[in-house]
């Protein structure tokens, strides 16, 4: 979404249900075996707990999000818990803009809110501009298999489709996306894909 039409900003005024004050485990999951590696972007990054985890791990971490509210929330936290991360309001649909290449691309919970095939192929041709060649980005998002999701959603087969061209799917797998629900977590897919 860009900047100017994200739909989330209101979602900021209190807490909304994916930011659970914390990081992610499956991203915990992944530093702790090695699979991040270099510069960072943490693209939907919302309040930043992801790339503020990843930043006092010793990364170089960019986080960005297209909600102001959110990344106000997100320097704040920085700047109260002394972590060195950066974090610009920027539209994940013009990631060239950005002017910089990253080694790993974390994106948990923004490639399942887009819909419709144009969308989905600006924003994967977008990460491949920002990423590096051999560089990976790993994608966290809700299956839709709980009886009662309402939310958004992908597929494996959107995923295949989306990182066809240009890109190495090395799997997909199904995992939780921790949340505020009342369940406390949702069915997710992780999927680890390479920049060729």
């Amino acid at each position: 979404m860009g900047a100017g039409e994200t739909g989330f900003d209101d979602a900021y005024d209190g807490t909304p249900p994916w930011d659970i004050g914390r990081p992610q485990r499956e991203l915990v999951r992944l530093a702790e075996a090695g699979k991040i590696t270099g510069d960072v972007l943490d693209v939907g990054c919302g309040t930043g707990e992801n790339a503020l985890w990843l930043a006092d791990q010793g990364y170089t971490v960019c986080g960005l999000d297209a909600s102001p509210r959110a990344i106000e929330k997100a320097e704040r936290k920085a700047h109260e818990r002394g972590v060195d991360a950066t974090f610009l309001t920027h539209d994940a649909f013009d990631l060239g803009a950005l002017d910089r290449r990253f080694d790993t691309v974390v994106d948990c919970g923004l490639f399942h809110v887009f819909s419709g095939e144009e969308r989905v192929s600006t924003y994967t041709a977008e990460l491949h501009t920002v990423l590096r060649p051999g560089g990976r980005c790993y994608v966290l998002g809700f299956t839709g298999h709980e009886p009662d999701h309402r939310g958004p959603s992908m597929t494996r087969a959107e995923v295949r489709a989306a990182f066809a061209d240009g890109w190495e799917i090395e799997n997909i797998d199904e995992v939780v996306f921790e949340t505020n629900f009342e369940s406390g977590e949702s069915p997710a897919w992780l999927a680890t894909v390479t920049r060729r």
